[in-house]
This record gives structure tokens, C-alpha cells and sequence, in this order.
């Protein structure tokens, strides 16, 4: 199975269905991270759709790249891991991240992802939604 047209197929062909809506992913921008150089994020399902309760993003990690060390004072994180290959250190302890590692961060546990040279793509979920 090739991971990558996998991830191309969420990125810019999925949609996700709702009760009398849906959301198509090919119509949301990628957009910068404002921390983190070399990351990229697609807002799947964003707050103003679950009132506050969750939200889900692509994250796409440039080769070679991180997301450094962070917590969220709120949010309980998932990492799906859907292409490519890194690492990622959570609470201390470093885990290999590819194609289908899940990974949890708990509310402020500190966390951060290494992108290897292939790059690294991840579906990350937030409880309560990002803001």
C-alpha cells in the first residue's frame, strides 16, 4: 500500500460526512503553522462545527522538520500516523512514528514530532477543538 497517495487521498479528496452536511477537504486551505517552521496544517472540522467539542487537521511535517517540545493546557491529542516516518518524544519517552502508530497526549503532557527524510503526515484530533 502506498501511504502517501493514502494521505493525498485525505488531504485533497476526502470529505467528511455529516448529518445533512459534509465537509470537502479539497476546498480547505493548507495553511503555515505559526510556531513551527516546515509544518503545514489543514482545518478539517474546526470548532464552529462540533460547538467547541473537537477538531480534526492534517498535519503535514517537511522532511527533516519538527513540532517542538509543547503541551496544550486543555486539549487531550491524537496522532495517526498516515505517511512517512519520525519520531515523536511524549512525556519523556521516544516512540517511532509510522504508517499506523496512534499516539495520546494527555492534557499537559509535554510532546513534540521529528519528521525523517521522507517527511511525516498525521491526522491529529483535539478534545476539546483547537481554537
Amino acid at each position: 500500500m502506498d501511504f502517501k497517495d493514502l494521505y493525498d487521498k485525505f488531504g485533497e479528496g476526502g470529505n467528511l460526512l455529516l448529518p445533512g452536511d459534509s465537509v470537502d477537504f479539497s476546498n480547505i486551505p493548507w495553511s503555515e503553522h505559526p510556531a513551527f517552521d516546515g509544518v503545514q496544517l489543514k482545518h478539517l472540522i474546526t470548532s464552529k462545527h462540533t460547538e467547541g467539542r473537537f477538531s480534526y487537521h492534517l498535519v503535514k511535517i517537511a522532511p527533516n522538520k519538527s513540532i517542538g517540545n509543547h503541551i496544550h493546557k486543555e486539549q487531550l491529542e491524537t496522532h495517526e500516523v498516515i505517511a512517512g516516518n519520525g519520531t515523536c518524544v511524549n512525556n519523556g519517552a521516544q516512540i517511532e512514528y509510522k504508517p499506523g502508530v496512534i499516539s495520546i497526549f494527555p492534557v499537559e503532557l509535554p510532546h513534540e514530532v521529528h519528521a525523517g527524510p521522507e517527511g511525516l503526515f498525521l491526522f491529529a484530533k483535539f478534545m476539546p477543538a483547537l481554537n
